[in-house]
């Protein structure tokens, strides 16, 4: 089966990142992250880790740096060198990797602030600041790599802009 309408060979272009697949994995892993803390929380004394939020924190800046200088080739600006094509191809796997795991991050931590507000003990306490910033890091990371993804986009000729059989594949 062919997801050309007109027949033939698959259409071999890449679609954007889904939102709502975005919004239905952070779900999902707010679901799992508070049924885990339910049934595990009080048998362990292990704090919640500030590790993954530094990393997503990282990853976050460098692919939104990278974002920006990716826009910048892509656009041909003065001062910016070409970019290899197999390059933002790359960019774009690592956009649509890193969004998804952003987003599936961003759930868990969601669902263990929801989980542990509504504890009344200390360590739950301790544990607030760490998953606060797990969502904010992944949430971050999140952005900049949908930027990224966009910042891939080759922006349109202008006679494909105009002309509807061209952009159609029937010059």
């Amino acid at each position: 089966m062919s997801n050309n309408p007109r027949g033939g060979a698959p259409d071999p272009s890449m679609r954007p990142t889904s939102l709502s697949v975005l919004v239905v994995a952070g779900l999902a892993a707010a679901a799992v992250a508070v049924l885990l803390l339910s049934l595990f929380y009080y048998d362990t004394n292990v704090e919640v880790p500030w590790a993954p939020t530094f990393v997503f924190a990282a990853l976050a800046v460098a692919e939104a740096l990278l974002a920006q200088n990716t826009r910048a080739r892509i656009q041909h600006k003065p001062g910016a060198g070409r970019i290899n094509a197999l390059a933002v191809a790359r960019y774009v796997v690592l956009a649509k990797a890193s969004s998804l795991a952003g987003a599936l991050y961003a759930g868990y931590s969601i669902g263990m602030l929801a989980y542990l507000l509504l504890q009344k003990t200390v360590a739950a306490d301790a544990d607030l600041p760490a998953s606060v910033g797990g969502v904010v890091s992944a949430l971050a990371l999140v952005g900049a790599a949908l930027w990224l993804e966009r910042a891939c986009r080759v922006p349109q000729q202008p006679d494909q802009r105009d002309d509807p059989d061209r952009r159609a594949g029937r010059a």
